[in-house]
């Protein structure tokens, strides 16, 4: 297995109602250039992929290493060989989507 498939991968659904009234229509355009802007969260150890949550029976996060699901606990042991913790690489990516949302709505306001 090459270093990539041995990252975590978070794949992080984002609500469409989180861009306003018309986020359907923003959502996904907005899932691909936001995806770049989080990549930056633990390089090296961690690849996040975005998209739409269009189906709310699936959960918001979810975590896997070579396209294996992980539990949370799982996941939270594979990032503390790394010295991180899942709460606050949580909590930064929260941040930079809040600030992201906020960038995409001034543009469009």
């Amino acid at each position: 297995m090459n270093e990539q498939q041995m990252q975590l991968t978070l794949l992080a659904r984002l609500e469409p109602g989180c861009l306003g009234p018309d986020g359907l229509s923003h959502i996904a355009a907005f899932c691909a250039l936001a995806q770049r802007s989080v990549q930056a969260l633990a390089p090296g150890v961690c690849q996040w992929r975005l998209e739409p949550r269009l189906d709310k029976t699936l959960p918001e996060l979810e975590f896997s290493i070579a396209n294996r699901q992980l539990s949370r606990e799982q996941a939270d042991r594979y990032l503390e060989l790394f010295d991180l913790e899942i709460d606050s690489l949580e909590e930064r990516f929260h941040t930079k989507i809040a600030q992201l949302i906020n960038q995409f709505l001034a543009r469009q306001g």
